[in-house]
């Protein structure tokens, strides 16, 4: 897995960095835009350190490509989101298709968690990465 700086279109980073924004506001630490093959943080809020192991979370979170159809004959119904809580922060993954996107944050609710996922895949349906 190895990190692209032009795997997302401009007016795709722009459009998540504005949803995540909007919909979790201060409390957003990072946004990495990811596939299969590679990713990109695309945000990282400014009073952080990028020396985060990014590479290593985003091997564990790519993951999740598998989990969309591990679920799939459930009765719990298609898979949504992931919400993983930490002790200093949580993170809430959203995979569409063949890409995903995972958004570090300070706090979070369940129901926050979710409108940030609505915004995310809105956004992840709407728009095409970079070639």
């Amino acid at each position: 897995m190895s990190e692209h700086r032009d795997l997302v279109d401009p007016s795709l980073e722009e459009q998540l960095v504005s949803a995540c924004r909007t919909t979790v506001g201060d409390s957003l630490r990072s946004i990495t835009y990811f596939t299969p093959d590679g990713y990109e943080q695309v945000y990282l809020r400014s009073d952080l350190e990028a020396d985060a192991d990014l590479a290593a979370s985003v091997e564990h979170e790519t993951a999740g490509f598998g989990i969309q159809t591990a679920y799939t004959e459930t009765e719990l119904g298609s898979y949504q989101y992931t919400l993983r809580v930490f002790e200093n922060g949580f993170v809430t993954r959203v995979i569409d298709g063949d890409h995903g996107v995972f958004v570090t944050t300070d706090g979070i609710t369940v129901r926050r968690s979710k409108e940030v996922t609505r915004a995310i895949r809105s956004t992840l349906r709407t728009a095409t990465p970079a070639d």
